[in-house]
């Protein structure tokens, strides 16, 4: 596993509490976004369409300290747009970390080298680097040449500093399995502290539509990317339970929305990060009490719900699974 043992054994203290008290809808990691605008304008992505005026918005280092405390997920994924164009960026992943929150700093490492001196290595932070292959499929994804090598300088550059430094890789129709195992190897090579995938989510404004999966070529194409992976000594920063779903082997599964919520620029976006259909609510409570649940997941019916395999609505699914049963929690650890 990617995650640190300070790390896992406090938010599986977190998990056992709320279970003990029977908490039925609670969050795992909070999706902050403190702003949409980025420095790349990914095929895939559907948040860089948005309005000029919309891209000039951003949260205060406090609307994110709020955001944290009035969620109380015990972890922080910060993701944008591009986090570190943010000019208060440093003051609040410090703000967060000073509330006992594990972070972790969703970057395309355009800007992480220049600015890793604002940051100190801590258990607390690690550094989420967007790479979605190799060097050639990675900068046609993003784009733009030789983005690729600037994120891996920048990994060096972060590892040797002592910063925890993971990746997170979208992965979209046209891969192949065997350049996909490669970049996995790739990965381990190159020391990163663990790997995060997910299939892409079908975001109506990205310019790309004919990227995205549907259900079953997910299925396939992770079952041939996953296969003897336990073998090979990939460090994924997920549950295994996820991965086995990616493959296809828990189609009873369906969507944990509140798992992931999202804080943004708008509120607090209903029902999940990948889709704004409910609307925003002002505060994590009345999104939790007045968002209409039975209306997400595959189960739903919703049409736009149907081909969603992503890790922000399923791994709290894994996760609950695997807390609810041990043996099977076991099982799934030993197979990595």
């Amino acid at each position: 596993m990617g995650i640190s043992l300070k790390q896992s054994a406090k938010v599986g203290a977190y998990i056992m509490k709320k279970r003990l008290l029977r908490a039925e809808k609670y969050p795992l990691v909070l999706m902050l976004e403190p702003l949409f605008r980025c420095n790349l304008e990914c095929a895939g992505c559907g948040k860089i369409q948005y309005p000029e005026e919309t891209l000039q918005k951003r949260l205060t280092p406090q609307e994110c300290w709020d955001a944290a405390e009035e969620c109380g997920a015990p972890v922080i994924s910060i993701p944008g747009g591009e986090p570190l164009i943010h000019p208060e960026i440093d003051q609040i992943v410090n703000g967060l970390i000073a509330r006992g929150k594990f972070i972790y700093l969703c970057t395309n490492a355009i800007l992480l080298e220049q600015k890793l001196h604002l940051f100190k290595p801590s258990d607390y932070l690690t550094f989420s680097i967007h790479l979605d292959g190799l060097e050639k499929r990675h900068d046609e994804m993003v784009c733009r040449p030789g983005i690729f090598k600037i994120a891996v300088s920048a990994i060096k550059a972060a590892k040797a500093k002592g910063f925890r430094v993971t990746t997170n890789t979208t992965i979209f129709n046209n891969e192949t399995p065997e350049e996909m195992r490669e970049f996995f190897n790739f990965l381990k090579e190159l020391g990163t502290d663990g790997i995060n995938i997910s299939p892409g989510y079908a975001y109506e404004k990205a310019p790309a539509q004919e990227l995205f999966l549907k259900r079953q070529e997910t299925e396939r194409l992770f079952q041939a990317i996953l296969k003897d992976r336990q073998k090979m000594g990939w460090n994924f920063n997920q549950s295994p339970l996820y991965l086995d779903f990616l493959e296809g082997k828990h189609p009873e599964y369906d969507c944990t929305p509140w798992g992931m919520p999202a804080r943004n620029i708008f509120g607090w976006q209903r029902p999940c990060y990948l889709m704004a259909e409910g609307g925003y609510a002002k505060t994590y409570k009345e999104l939790i009490a007045q968002t209409d649940w039975s209306k997400y997941g595959r189960k739903s019916g919703n049409p736009k719900c149907q081909n969603c395999m992503a890790h922000c609505g399923y791994e709290m699914t894994a996760v609950n699974d695997m807390m609810a049963h041990p043996t099977k929690a076991i099982a799934a650890l030993a197979r990595g």
